[in-house]
Protein backbone atom coordinates (compact mmCIF):
# COMPACT_ATOMS: atom_id res chain seq x y z
CA UNK A 1 0.00 0.00 0.00
CA UNK A 2 2.94 2.27 1.26
CA UNK A 3 4.83 1.10 -2.20
CA UNK A 4 1.58 2.28 -4.35
CA UNK A 5 1.42 5.90 -2.38
CA UNK A 6 4.91 6.50 -3.13
CA UNK A 7 4.56 5.79 -6.84
CA UNK A 8 4.16 8.45 -9.74
CA UNK A 9 0.13 7.12 -9.72
CA UNK A 10 -0.30 7.02 -6.09
CA UNK A 11 0.77 10.48 -5.84
CA UNK A 12 -1.48 11.75 -8.46
CA UNK A 13 -3.99 9.73 -6.67
CA UNK A 14 -3.65 11.88 -3.40
CA UNK A 15 -3.08 15.04 -5.19
CA UNK A 16 -6.40 14.61 -7.17
CA UNK A 17 -8.19 13.52 -3.74
CA UNK A 18 -6.90 16.58 -2.02
CA UNK A 19 -7.57 19.11 -4.53
CA UNK A 20 -11.22 17.83 -4.60
CA UNK A 21 -11.50 17.54 -0.95
CA UNK A 22 -10.23 21.75 -1.09
CA UNK A 23 -12.56 22.72 -4.06
CA UNK A 24 -15.40 20.87 -2.59
CA UNK A 25 -14.76 21.99 1.02
CA UNK A 26 -14.40 25.72 -0.23
CA UNK A 27 -17.76 24.98 -2.43
CA UNK A 28 -19.71 24.34 0.41
CA UNK A 29 -19.23 27.93 1.70
CA UNK A 30 -20.08 26.14 5.67
CA UNK A 31 -17.65 25.75 8.55
CA UNK A 32 -17.18 22.03 8.00
CA UNK A 33 -16.70 22.99 4.52
CA UNK A 34 -13.82 24.59 5.55
CA UNK A 35 -12.07 22.24 7.53
CA UNK A 36 -12.83 19.88 4.97
CA UNK A 37 -10.94 21.38 2.70
CA UNK A 38 -7.90 22.02 5.32
CA UNK A 39 -7.82 18.15 5.76
CA UNK A 40 -7.41 17.74 1.75
CA UNK A 41 -4.39 20.16 1.99
CA UNK A 42 -2.56 16.97 3.86
CA UNK A 43 -3.10 14.91 0.51
CA UNK A 44 -2.17 17.56 -1.85
CA UNK A 45 0.85 19.22 -0.07
CA UNK A 46 1.88 15.12 0.80
CA UNK A 47 1.44 14.29 -3.09
CA UNK A 48 3.56 17.69 -4.32
CA UNK A 49 5.99 17.58 -1.64
CA UNK A 50 6.98 13.42 -1.84
CA UNK A 51 6.18 12.77 1.39
CA UNK A 52 4.21 9.66 2.67
CA UNK A 53 2.94 10.03 6.42
CA UNK A 54 1.94 6.33 6.80
CA UNK A 55 5.52 5.02 5.83
CA UNK A 56 6.28 5.04 9.88
CA UNK A 57 3.81 3.06 10.44
CA UNK A 58 4.63 -0.02 8.31
CA UNK A 59 8.80 0.54 9.08
CA UNK A 60 9.39 3.12 6.02
CA UNK A 61 10.83 6.42 5.96
CA UNK A 62 8.61 9.56 5.15
CA UNK A 63 10.44 10.38 2.06
CA UNK A 64 8.66 8.91 -0.65
CA UNK A 65 12.10 8.65 -2.88
CA UNK A 66 13.46 6.21 0.42
CA UNK A 67 10.48 4.40 0.09
CA UNK A 68 10.55 4.08 -3.71
CA UNK A 69 14.47 2.74 -3.37
CA UNK A 70 13.09 0.21 -0.46
CA UNK A 71 10.34 -1.30 -2.79
CA UNK A 72 12.11 -1.35 -5.82
CA UNK A 73 10.56 1.12 -7.74
CA UNK A 74 13.23 2.76 -9.81
CA UNK A 75 12.84 5.36 -12.02
CA UNK A 76 9.48 7.07 -10.94
CA UNK A 77 10.52 10.10 -8.83
CA UNK A 78 9.07 12.56 -11.21
CA UNK A 79 5.33 13.87 -11.01
CA UNK A 80 5.85 13.51 -15.33
CA UNK A 81 6.85 10.29 -16.90
CA UNK A 82 9.29 10.97 -19.63
CA UNK A 83 11.21 9.12 -21.54
CA UNK A 84 15.34 8.93 -22.00
CA UNK A 85 16.27 11.20 -24.31
CA UNK A 86 18.82 9.88 -27.05
CA UNK A 87 22.37 11.70 -26.74
CA UNK A 88 21.73 13.18 -30.37
CA UNK A 89 18.90 14.64 -29.04
CA UNK A 90 19.89 16.27 -26.02
CA UNK A 91 19.76 20.48 -26.01
CA UNK A 92 23.59 21.61 -25.92
CA UNK A 93 24.57 25.45 -25.49
CA UNK A 94 26.23 25.46 -28.87
CA UNK A 95 23.16 25.24 -31.05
Amino acid sequence: MVGFMASRTGRWTRMLAGAALVVGGLSSGSGKGKLLSLVGLVPLLAGAFDVCLFGPFFGLPVKGEAIRRKVGLIGEDSLLPHPPMAHTERPTLLH
